[in-house]
């Protein structure tokens, strides 16, 4: 197979030229396999879409997510309001399209936090092995029994807790970019924190594994060096598992924001989420269903398509699959 030929000898027995290391020659067939996989295609198409609007959100959304008519309270879908309004006569769909750039925001910056802690952290703890892979691996599974969503909430409340004019040193300072960002900060924080405990785990075990095999063994015994190693031919073959896992692990992202917005210690009003909006939208479901209605099937949406990207993927970079 060619994941066995990662470097060349000359005859003289020296190091010749580098072969592209393992999983480079699976892209192609890879994004192949993607591309046939029409869930997955549709997905990633929906999300690049709703990514789109939110970044042209003050030229697509009708009005801005602000603006209030309390003579449109609870206006239904119609020409005024293309999705009706909510209790305060603001626009549902501008608040849905402002209101998905806090969980997109969320899922991207949760998965950069969660990959690139984690895989630095699993990949070091694998790599230099012994005591300290025992150690750090020790760390994390302290961490990985706390209650993820407590932690979160508990980071919020501390930090939110109290007459703002009154924090001094770093809490104010966090507090500030806080509310610069809507209160998204904290939401960023407790995710990033707690988010990348599985991946250094699966980092880790992958570093084991690829630490084992021929090609790295060859490769050590022609000197080459261990940055070299890790670079060249060690990360491109676990990236694509890590790869997988974030993506499957991104609607949880979504999902916690969604439920911190509900009970609300998410993003400060009058910033739109859907979860702030499905707790707006409950409390009048029966008389006016749709207030409701819009923002539980974009958060559905949103989810079933990051699942369905994260099964592409999967499907995508498994390497037992050929064409």
């Amino acid at each position: 197979m060619a994941m066995n030929r990662h470097v060349q000898t000359s005859p003289g027995g020296s190091l010749g030229r580098t072969l592209p290391a393992a999983g480079e020659d699976r892209l192609w067939p890879g994004a192949r396999r993607f591309a046939r996989n029409r869930l997955a295609l549709v997905s990633l198409l929906f999300l690049l879409a709703l990514a789109a609007a939110t970044l042209f959100a003050p030229l697509v959304a009708p009005a801005h997510y602000a603006t209030d008519d309390l003579l449109a309270a609870y206006e239904r879908p119609g020409e005024g309001f293309v999705l009706g309004a909510d209790f305060m006569g603001r626009d549902i769909l501008s608040r849905l399209i402002y209101g998905a750039r806090v969980s997109l925001s969320v899922a991207m910056m949760g998965a950069l936090l969660s990959f690139a802690i984690g895989v630095a952290y699993g990949v070091t703890a694998g790599h230099v092995g012994g005591r300290w892979d025992a150690l750090m691996m020790r760390a994390v599974d302290v961490l990985y029994a706390l209650p993820t969503l407590v932690v979160i909430i508990l980071i919020m409340v501390y930090f939110r807790a109290g007459q703002p004019e009154q924090f001094t040193g770093l809490k104010a300072l966090l507090y500030a970019w806080d509310d610069a960002l809507g209160g998204m900060l904290f939401i960023f924080v407790g995710i990033g924190l707690t988010s990348w405990l599985q991946m250094a785990r699966v980092a880790r075990g992958e570093t084991l594994a690829i630490k084992g095999r021929d090609y790295v063994q060859s490769a050590l015994a022609l000197g080459i060096s261990n940055q070299r190693l890790m670079l060249r031919h060690m990360l491109p073959n676990l990236l694509g598992p890590c790869i997988v896992l974030e993506s499957a692990t991104i609607p949880a992202y979504i999902l916690t924001e969604a439920f911190l917005s509900f009970i609300g210690l998410g993003v400060n009003p009058p910033m739109p989420s859907w979860g702030a909006m499905i707790n707006e939208g409950y409390q009048a479901m029966r008389a006016y269903p749709h207030v409701i209605l819009w923002p539980v099937l974009a958060l559905t949406a949103t989810v079933l398509a990051f699942n369905f990207l994260g099964d592409g993927l999967r499907d995508a970079l498994d390497p037992r699959l050929a064409d």
